[in-house]
């Protein structure tokens, strides 16, 4: 099956999660089904890359962000004609911004989420939480589509 798509076509996915290990688990499970409808099989090497993103930064938004009683924001937007995948996570908590990765202790138990994304985003970074309000948002993009 052939499918064509326009140009213009851009897929989004947007929804709150509350600040769990559920929430963050929740949301990886609905990036993958997105994923999928998109496009972007699970079987692919790109729907891999995407998912272990998003579930990083869906961690660290409940492991670093965590505001009692605040739920984490997830958006997903793919752009197949510019082969692109941007996952968005906003928390609510300012205070706390990712700083680039550093090599964790080889014994260490964690610091290793911002060293994945690095690694495998195209590009990633940090913005202020849109419209206002405490928080902030933590991107990544990853190229999912063939050329």
């Amino acid at each position: 099956m052939n499918v064509t798509q326009s140009p213009l076509t851009v897929h989004q996915f947007s929804m709150r999660f509350t600040s769990t290990p559920r929430g963050a688990r929740l949301a990886r499970r609905m990036c993958e089904h997105c994923l999928d409808a998109w496009g972007v099989p699970y079987d692919s090497d790109a729907h891999e890359t995407v998912t272990l993103v998003a579930a990083e930064l869906c961690a660290n938004a409940v492991r670093h962000g965590h505001v009692a009683g605040r739920d984490f924001h997830v958006r997903i937007t793919a752009t197949p004609a510019t082969r692109t995948v941007r996952i968005e996570v906003t928390d609510t908590r300012d205070e706390r911004l990712p700083q680039r990765p550093t090599t964790p202790p080889q014994d260490g138990e964690s610091g290793r989420g911002l060293l994945l994304v690095a690694a495998l985003a195209d590009r990633w970074g940090c913005s202020p939480r849109a419209g206002g309000g405490p928080g902030k948002t933590v991107w990544a993009e990853c190229t999912a589509y063939p050329a």
